[in-house]
């Protein structure tokens, strides 16, 4: 392939990075109007450090059992600390009937 197809390729991609970054701006901002919960999946440790203000520490090895004090009718955006816990969080919870959505590392919550 020639510079300008990979050129394009490399472009396509940047905007395709951005424009799913900018929708899941809007989400957050959505959960957040109609009230989320945050709940942040990092070991106590990792939370102690730093979090996103409000947000509760529920460690993913704990969810399963800390579940049972949320709250179904409110929407929770899960965090950790680069997307790859909450998503797995994200899951287990939505297979429970909760609304969820990966906000991905806790920083974007900030």
């Amino acid at each position: 392939m020639t510079g300008w197809v990979w050129l394009s390729i490399g472009l396509f991609a940047a905007a395709w990075a951005l424009l799913r970054r900018i929708q899941g701006g809007r989400r957050i901002a959505d959960f957040r109007e109609r009230g989320a919960i945050v709940v942040d999946v990092r070991t106590p440790a990792e939370f102690k450090r730093q979090h996103a203000p409000g947000a509760l520490n529920l460690p993913l090895d704990a969810l399963t059992q800390g579940m049972k004090g949320l709250d179904k009718s409110k929407p929770v955006l899960l965090c950790c600390a680069s997307g790859a816990r909450s998503s797995a969080a994200a899951r287990i919870l939505r297979e429970r009937g909760f609304e969820t959505f990966n906000a991905g590392s806790w920083t974007r919550l900030c």
